[in-house]
């Protein structure tokens, strides 16, 4: 077994040190005494009046001079030992505040120096703002391009914060992707501080080249103020983050200021999610499924999978406030596959000819293991491939077209339909019907509603359906509130429509009744599971 060695003991080595010197000043003294002694005998003996220097003298002068010269080395010795610790004593302490990446602060050595800045500030009559920015969309770039990509993108974006940043500026990396910068300013500065903070964005909103590819993230920022000396570092680190989050419910890349009401935001979209979390292993998130016929003849062909979200504490909570809360957290994936899942299930008893479309987030379209998730769902249940369609919104193809296309070929080669929703509110709407392999074109309800009293809003629904033959791609038109509107686009020759006219989303009983009624169910109802309170809830499309 080996020994453990024992550790360094600084006060062990001092005392030696001390004997070390005492035993060098005691040879010197020793050597003055002896030495004129000897030396005088010595020099007697060479002038042949005396018989030469003492032995034991000239033996005690030898140690002498051999202790001086012990001494000396030691001297050097430690020296040098000084000087090594006191190096290593700076390198430890650079380490413990420095982030290795950027060469930035870290969060520890931000707290500790960002309160004395606050109190000098302060002090002098100045106020400090905080800013804290966070890059958009980098777990992307480290999912798709890998983390040396990522570690590239900091480095440049911390590069870019220095050179906006005044030199005088203290600049921190928190961890992850956020980054913090300080400084003073005057009261009636406020200005220039808006102008730095876009000045910021804007130099962060620039590509980043790293093997040949072009990234792009952006950033949102945050800014908290210090006006007095009682407010903490934690404090405005926390309210600079609040500020950055409401910065990217706005529309991200952007900067904004901290106010007093975004705490009781943020206090709310916590809730939201620990509620999610609780709730998904609870099965508090069902299926809800809105009728989908063709227009000339009524007959029912299909169900399109709504979420809702039943709180035994909320009641009946509306898809808008709980999906954007699931895609900011991250929840969005698994908890859109965990509601297919329960779709699948309940889809398995409707007859063949009727089709499961499910709406997919544009998170999800990030996950390039998304159409092996969806396949792998698709044997576990037992579900036909050809009888699920799946809608993806046209803004989600903007960031990653390559990715998309390879999830949707995927997809596609699996048997599955697929349909662009919410078409002709994005960009580039025919590139991607060129570049993707769509079964379908979805009109944007928009349109449709503003059909009647808008003659550009029929005359964009006009030309999406002209588009739709040419391209042999039937149209479906959503948010057919009305029969004038069922019969204006059947006169145009829109196939497919989904809307209140023609049923609102249902629970998955009434669902198995309404195909019931119609001989279109293979297994027997599920039971009843109370009355269906969503009949009023809004109608936000989310998978």
């Amino acid at each position: 077994m080996t020994a453990t060695p024992k550790p360094f003991d600084r006060s062990e080595g001092a005392k030696r040190d001390i004997i070390a010197g005492g035993i060098v000043v005691a040879a010197i003294l020793l050597f003055v005494g002896t030495g004129s002694n000897v030396m005088q005998a010595a020099v007697r003996a060479l002038i042949g009046i005396g018989g030469g220097p003492d032995r034991a003298l000239a033996t005690a002068l030898i140690l002498n001079v051999a202790l001086i010269l012990f001494g000396w080395r030691r001297y050097k010795d430690l020296n040098r030992e000084i000087l090594e610790r006191t190096e290593a004593e700076q390198r430890a302490r650079y380490l413990a505040d420095t982030d290795p990446l950027t060469g930035f602060l870290n969060r520890r050595a931000l707290l500790a120096t960002g309160q004395r800045q606050i109190a000098n500030a302060i002090a002098d009559k100045r106020q400090v703002a905080l800013f804290l920015l966070d890059l958009d969309h980098f777990k992307t770039v480290n999912d798709i391009h890998g983390h040396a990509a990522g570690d590239r993108v900091l480095q440049v974006a911390a590069e870019r914060i220095s050179a906006v940043l005044p030199p005088n500026a203290t600049k921190a990396r928190l961890g992850g992707d956020e980054f913090v910068a300080m400084l003073a300013f005057e009261p009636a500065a406020r200005a220039d501080i808006d102008a730095l903070a876009a000045e910021l964005v804007a130099a962060l909103d620039n590509n980043v080249t790293h093997d040949s590819q072009q990234i792009r993230v952006g950033a949102s920022l945050g800014i908290s103020l210090a006006s007095d000396a009682s407010i903490t570092m934690e404090t405005m680190v926390r309210q600079a983050d609040i500020a950055m989050y409401h910065c990217k419910d706005e529309g991200r890349n952007r900067f904004c200021w901290f106010e007093a009401g975004m705490e009781m935001a943020v206090q709310v979209r916590n809730q939201i999610e620990t509620g999610i979390r609780d709730g998904m292993p609870r099965g508090e998130f069902i299926p809800h499924f809105e009728p989908q016929v063709d227009i000339a003849s009524g007959r029912l062909i299909g169900f399109e999978m709504l979420m809702r979200w039943e709180s035994p504490e909320y009641g009946m909570i509306p898809p808008e406030r709980f999906i954007p809360v699931a895609e900011e957290s991250g929840l969005i994936g698994e908890l859109s596959l965990q509601v297919i899942r329960e779709a699948m299930e309940i889809a398995k008893r409707w007859d063949p000819s009727i089709m499961l479309a499910v709406n997919i987030s544009p998170q999800q379209l990030k996950d390039p293991w998304f159409s092996q998730k969806l396949t792998k769902l698709l044997v576990e249940v037992g579900f036909p491939a050809a009888q699920l369609e799946v809608e993806i919104t046209e803004s989600s193809l903007f960031e990653n077209l390559p990715l998309v296309r390879s999830i949707v070929t995927s997809l596609k080669n699996q048997g599955v339909s697929l349909s662009l929703d919410d078409f002709g509110t994005g960009y580039s709407s025919l590139s991607h019907l060129r570049a993707l392999p769509f079964d379908r074109i979805k009109i944007d309800r928009s349109f449709v509603a503003a059909m009647r009293g808008s003659p550009d809003a029929q005359a964009i629904v006009v030309a999406i359906v002209r588009l739709g033959e040419s391209l042999a791609m039937p149209i479906t038109a959503e948010g057919v509130e009305d029969e004038a509107t069922a019969i204006e686009l059947t006169r145009l020759g829109c196939s497919k429509g989904q809307g209140w006219y023609f049923g609102r989303a249902a629970s998955a009983a009434d669902t198995d009744r309404l195909l019931a009624d119609r001989g279109l169910l293979r297994a027997p109802m599920v039971p009843p599971a109370g009355p269906d309170v969503s009949e009023d809830a809004p109608l936000r499309k989310t998978a």
